[in-house]
């Protein structure tokens, strides 16, 4: 599903899946945040933030979890929620964040 506007995180993913990830990221003036580090049963999670965002800047970014999709909307990151409908066929072409709020 991997396109210039979503990106598929891979359960158990790869040291060549990061390198994908921040490149795409970077592409979107985001970044991994390197003091965030979680590991599962199903993989790594990964928190993501703005390049040169900083946690006192009061954005939290966005945590990816094994096998989720994540999407640029133009302004900010967001999970795809899965399903046959994506929702960024919603009015509006975005998806609502984790933190409930729209773009």
């Amino acid at each position: 599903m991997d396109s210039e506007n979503t990106h598929l995180w891979p359960r158990e993913a790869t040291s060549s899946d990061m390198v994908r990830l921040e490149t795409w990221l970077a592409g979107h003036g985001w970044e991994v945040d390197p003091t965030v580090y979680m590991a599962g049963a199903r993989g790594v999670a990964v928190q993501v933030r703005r390049i040169g965002a900083d946690w006192a800047d009061g954005e939290a970014g966005l945590l990816i979890l094994p096998a989720e999709t994540v999407a640029w909307d133009g302004r900010l990151m967001q999970i795809v929620p899965p399903g046959p409908v994506s929702a960024l066929s919603r009015p509006g072409g975005t998806a609502p964040d984790r933190s409930g709020h729209r773009a």
